[in-house]
């Protein structure tokens, strides 16, 4: 009897599209899909996180550098990983040696414009760029605020503000030995406020995950049928079949009950991913029905 249960226990998964399974705590703190903290979980080839051995959450960029995950909300599709701190006493952050914070552009994730970068530690070089450099920037009231930049109170350091989420910022902060050398970011940034009430932190978002990939229906639940994908004729993904709907959220194919289709229902979707990819719905047997190009 003790075997018995022992199987049940390690073979019941969630039913899901494509028998994906939400992946396993990370400590205390849940890991929603389409995250994936290791292959048997999630959707491992695009949303890839990690679990350290603190049971941390961290996030890895293309360069190699890992960040702390603050947060993650799965209605608006937006994370929060923690800035890389500054180097012991210099004003540089970890990061530098690996150019800063830098997305992959094939996967879906990107950075928002909620962001306010502070570059620090700057070239004079960067005084050509169309960034805010001057004297009234925001990024000196930082440093000479925020304790966290004491070692960037140098004399006639430079630093420049600019808004994160435009095409040359979407996927990476960047700073190098050559230009600027360390970095913050300012979430909703309230310039009236005093640097200890900012909200720190750099806030990517993620575009949906499609339906899962199967090679046979013995890879998709009840409410779903494996057949081409009408974008791309060459897979085969697990369909919703008659009033299910894929909810990228949580994973499945769920019942339209509300005749509204996206991942806030009928709410707003005006914090969709912006870049990296499509919000696509499906139908088994039917032409597509929603294609929703961001």
């Amino acid at each position: 009897m003790f075997f018995l249960v022992l199987w049940m226990t390690f073979n019941i998964r969630p039913s899901v599209a494509g028998d994906i399974a939400r992946c396993p705590n990370c400590g205390n703190t849940s890991v929603p899909y389409p995250f994936s903290t290791n292959d048997g979980c999630g959707v491992p080839a695009d949303y890839r996180i990690y679990c350290d051995a603190a049971n941390e959450l961290e996030f890895k960029s293309v360069n190699g550098s890992f960040y702390k995950i603050v947060s993650i909300n799965p209605a608006t599709m937006r994370l929060v990983i923690q800035p890389s701190p500054l180097v012991n006493d210099s004003c540089q952050t970890e990061d530098m040696n690996n150019q800063g914070l830098q997305l992959n552009q094939s996967l879906p994730f990107n950075i928002t414009s909620t962001n306010t970068i502070m570059l620090l530690n700057c070239d004079s070089e960067i005084l050509t760029s169309p960034l805010n450099c001057s004297s009234t920037s925001s990024c000196h009231t930082y440093i000479n605020e925020a304790g966290a930049a004491m070692a960037c109170r140098i004399n006639d350091s430079i630093c420049c503000t600019f808004t994160a989420g435009s095409s040359t910022t979407s996927h990476r902060i960047r700073v190098h030995p050559g230009g600027c050398r360390a970095y913050t970011s300012v979430l909703n940034f309230n310039p009236a406020l005093p640097a200890s009430q900012w909200s720190y932190g750099v806030e990517l978002q993620w575009a949906a995950p499609l339906q899962p990939l199967c090679k046979s229906q013995a890879d998709c639940d009840q409410n779903s049928a494996c057949s081409l994908d009408p974008m791309d004729s060459g897979r085969s993904r697990c369909l919703c079949i008659g009033d299910y709907i894929w909810d990228p959220v949580q994973g499945n194919c769920t019942k339209n009950v509300s005749g509204c289709i996206g991942p806030n229902g009928c709410g707003d979707n005006n914090r969709r991913a912006l870049i990296g990819g499509q919000y696509r719905i499906f139908r088994s047997s039917y032409s597509l029905l929603l294609l929703d190009e961001m």
